[in-house]
């Protein structure tokens, strides 16, 4: 699977730098949330290969999710992609927006690639470990590092930007002896965890599955873990839900080498 998941998201990655590189118009979504061509051209790639090569196995993707094309996913395992997240540093012309791809199995993203391809690099994880790949100007894969996070030392290093955080996130900062705090955009933050350069990501903010399930699946297969508020791994797949709409996360805490006494 995980084979999929390198040639779609490094085809998709490519597509994304043509237009990245060409310039582009940039859309509203209803909800107001931006959306370029690249987002739209790299989603269709990837649901390619996903299709061509799992036609049985159901994929929620965000620009379909946002057209009102969502499959049923209940009891069933799924794929969760989201072609370009950090769309608003793509705008930005920042380098940090990525391509994910996760698989969800039992609620638990098991299978997972986050590729940076302004960055050159990518994040796999699995069964295997996790992963940094670099990517040369070919778009092929020229190295491939395991990672794990680093032991949790006394004083944390967080991923939060001050500049944009709310009381919540500043109060947890406080509370866990946070001695710095690094910013850097899309889920990229699960990867920095996963490498061990940093120890904690606390994310009092609204976000969907789609944004966190390819970062989640990095950092869990590197011995990381992203719990709830109430202590409990972040499920997904999660539809009906009676306080928000299908997909939505709640606040969530991303934790590197910290020994969790997580509930299911």
């Amino acid at each position: 699977m995980l084979a999929t998941f390198e040639k779609a998201a490094l085809e998709a990655g490519k597509a994304i730098l043509e237009v990245y590189r060409a310039g582009y118009a940039v859309a509203l979504k209803q909800d107001m949330s931006p959306v370029t061509l690249a987002d739209e051209r790299a989603e269709h790639i990837i649901l390619r290969h996903l299709e061509r090569d799992f036609p049985h196995i159901p994929a929620v993707a965000e620009e379909q999710a946002s057209a009102g094309k969502i499959p049923n996913v209940r009891g069933r395992s799924f794929f969760l992609v989201d072609p370009l997240d950090g769309t608003r540093e793509f705008i930005e012309h920042r380098d940090e927006f990525t391509v994910n791809i996760a698989y969800i199995e039992n609620g638990i993203p098991i299978v997972g690639i986050v590729y940076a391809p302004a960055l050159g690099i990518a994040f796999t994880g699995g069964s295997g470990g996790a992963c940094k790949l670099f990517v040369d100007e070919h778009f092929g894969i020229s190295d491939r590092v395991a990672i794990a996070v680093r032991e949790r030392p006394a004083r944390l290093t967080a991923l939060a930007s001050r500049c944009n955080s709310n009381a919540k996130t500043e109060d947890f900062l406080t509370d866990h002896s946070v001695s710095a705090c690094t910013s850097i955009g899309s889920s990229l933050k699960f990867c920095l965890l996963a490498e061990g350069k940093a120890d904690v990501y606390p994310r009092f903010g609204r976000t969907m599955e789609w944004d966190t399930a390819a970062g989640d699946a990095v950092l869990r297969a590197a011995g990381g873990s992203t719990l709830t508020t109430d202590g409990r791994l972040l499920a997904y797949g999660k539809i009906g839900q009676s306080e928000d709409c299908d997909f939505a996360n709640p606040h969530f805490i991303c934790w590197g080498g910290k020994k969790s006494e997580a509930r299911a």
